[in-house]
């Protein structure tokens, strides 16, 4: 029987090629970053013309797009994972630092400063959209009633962000600081920002998740 899509070897070896690809790209970003990202260096490292790197990645942004398809949906499945195990909100937060601190170029690939000139395709927010749902879900199931603030009452009318999710607006505002915060130590960890100042990434991390979460 013909084999056919990606049985075929020459589905199989560009399969192959395009993981190479996309290998040596991640060693780039962390050398120089996302910036710098070049399809022809990394045609010369792999002993390729830049005309034959390019049957692969069509340009620089649609291998960009790939890392970052890659990256969330790493990230997803980590937290999928999580989930699926029975993890809890606190759970959530540590396998996001957890996967943050294992693979931190694509961690700011995502949640770092943006590529100049480079604009992710629509459906990227797709699984971004995933993570969300999967925050907002543990928010649902776990966050205290909280009274209701003005913020509140615009999330309400403005909720492009949430894929649609049930959660009332106080339950969107409670999940939209818990990422907004935790992120913002994260992003700082990673940069080196917290580098020499003297305490530990990890306590703060912890000491934000538990005000979040009211614990103090």
């Amino acid at each position: 029987m013909a084999t056919t899509g990606a049985d075929t070897p020459r589905e199989r070896y560009r399969a192959q090629v395009r993981g190479e690809v996309k290998q040596h790209a991640w060693e780039q970003i962390a050398s120089a970053g996302a910036s710098a990202l070049s399809l022809n260096a990394i045609a010369k490292q792999m002993g390729m013309s830049g005309p034959a790197l390019y049957r692969y990645f069509a340009s620089r942004d649609d291998l960009i797009t790939e890392l970052v398809r890659d990256a969330y949906r790493g990230l997803a499945d980590a937290l999928g994972a999580a989930v699926a195990k029975g993890a809890d909100l606190p759970g959530l937060a540590h396998v996001l630092r957890g996967w943050a601190l294992e693979h931190p170029h694509r961690y700011l690939l995502i949640y770092g400063t943006p590529v100049p000139g480079y604009h992710a395709p629509d459906d990227t927010t797709a699984i971004s959209g995933e993570i969300m749902a999967i925050l907002l879900d543990a928010w649902t199931a776990s966050a205290p009633h909280a009274p209701a603030t003005a913020f509140d009452a615009h999330l309400a009318d403005h909720r492009a962000w949430d894929g649609g999710h049930p959660a009332p607006p106080e339950v969107l505002h409670r999940a939209l600081s818990f990422w907004t915060r935790l992120h913002g130590v994260l992003s700082l960890e990673l940069a080196g920002h917290f580098t020499g100042m003297g305490f530990d990434p990890a306590l703060l991390y912890a000491a934000e998740l538990d005000d979040l979460l009211g614990r103090r």
